[in-house]
């Protein structure tokens, strides 16, 4: 990534028991508005895509047996055997983070400024949370750069990938600050952490990647002590669109049609719900949106690989053709490519928090206890308007 990434942009909805807060990142993060052909672009390709399900009925295996969305994927529809659908190849996604446990950078800005935003969260808390669980993503990043905040005295740090914990070990030999550090490996979709037994539980880009998000969240629910907190950062819809339309456009000139290349992914609109599912208390969600810059489309591939950010999908298609690939780096640069010839990748990263419910916790007051009506209100102070 060559360490040069961009700004973000916040938005807020529900904060909660947090205090609003401008947030603030390096001077080397820029930002870069999407450009005025990326709406055509998107409708043209949903378009052309409609047309090729009638015009190319020879191609059956361009196309996707399933069709999944992100709001599909939150649910955790029946696949049409009674069972869970599993969109994502876990077993696919521990390989690609036992690659990532060596290929990623010590360093990473992307990772760095997320984890960082996310553990502001704890600094805007009256509570200290003496014992925390940190699972997957970017939880190097998470350890990294928490610095006592929080008031944290026992970490757990979980992943998946037997490398990836192996790398975690290695660094934390060298760390000497005086917290407790555990690890284990383990799964989300299948947390194996006791009933309240957490203060915290935080989850830094890797819940995007479960078959069952609700799921994963009421697990980590129970396993929060009452009155704990979840803190959780997730790849939102808009990420990476512009290598979306890149490859889609580069998939039916060459090939006649498209396949799944990317994976779905929640919406801001669905991670209030999500949040209020589970079971949470005190629900807050805000989004920031991310601009990396890229000297190449194969730049860029690159360092999702060095994330553990691939294409994990069962319906995916096992190759991609040389010339697609090619097609869809040349349609990038040209529809996206900036005047210092760099490319710009969006991420929007979702935020969420919530609380295990508690009896100290504030509380909406019954409907219709109201003692005082707004009528009366407004007769003994006067109206506003003349």
């Amino acid at each position: 990534m060559d360490g040069r990434s961009s700004s973000n942009t916040s938005t807020s909805e529900q904060p909660g028991p947090f205090k609003t807060k401008p947030k603030t990142l390096s001077s080397r993060l820029v930002s870069c508005p999407p450009p005025p052909a990326l709406a055509m672009a998107a409708g043209a390709a949903v378009a052309a895509r409609r047309l090729l399900l009638l015009r190319h009925p020879r191609h059956p295996h361009l196309l996707p047996k399933h069709q999944f969305s992100s709001s599909a994927a939150a649910d955790g529809l029946d696949g049409g055997d009674g069972g869970r659908v599993k969109i994502f190849d876990r077993d696919l996604k521990r390989r690609h983070r036992d690659r990532a446990a060596w290929a990623k950078r010590e360093n990473d800005a992307l990772l760095d400024a997320v984890a960082d935003n996310l553990l502001d969260r704890l600094e805007d808390c009256r509570k200290a949370f003496p014992s925390a669980l940190c699972m997957g993503g970017a939880a190097a990043a998470v350890r990294r750069l928490l610095r006592g905040r929080g008031g944290i005295e026992k970490l757990t740090m979980m992943d998946m990938s037997t490398d990836m914990v192996k790398k975690w070990r290695e660094l934390e030999n060298a760390t000497d600050d005086g917290l407790e550090t555990h690890f284990i490996v383990g799964d989300e979709e299948y947390l194996p952490i006791k009933e309240n037994s957490q203060d915290l539980i935080m989850s830094c880009l890797g819940l995007h990647w479960t078959n069952d998000l609700p799921g994963a969240m009421i697990q980590c629910r129970l396993a929060l002590k009452p009155d704990g907190l979840f803190l959780a950062a997730i790849l939102g819809g808009e990420t990476l669109k512009e290598l979306r339309i890149a490859c889609t456009i580069a998939q039916m000139e060459r090939e006649g049609g498209i396949s799944p290349r990317m994976s779905p992914l929640a919406q801001v609109r669905d991670a209030g719900n999500l949040l209020s599912r589970a079971g949470f208390a005190l629900p807050g969600v805000d989004v920031d949106r991310y601009t990396v810059k890229y000297n190449s489309a194969l730049e860029l591939v690159e360092h999702l690989r060095a994330m553990a950010e691939t294409n994990a999908l069962f319906q995916r298609s096992p190759i991609l053709k040389g010339d697609t690939a090619l097609a869809t780096a040349a349609i990038y640069q040209s529809m996206f490519g900036l005047e210092d010839g760099t490319i710009p990748a969006t991420f929007q990263v979702i935020y969420m928090t919530g609380w295990k419910e508690h009896s100290s916790q504030q509380k909406a007051k019954r409907r219709g206890s109201a003692t005082v009506s707004f009528s009366d209100i407004r007769k003994e102070f006067g109206s506003n308007q003349d």
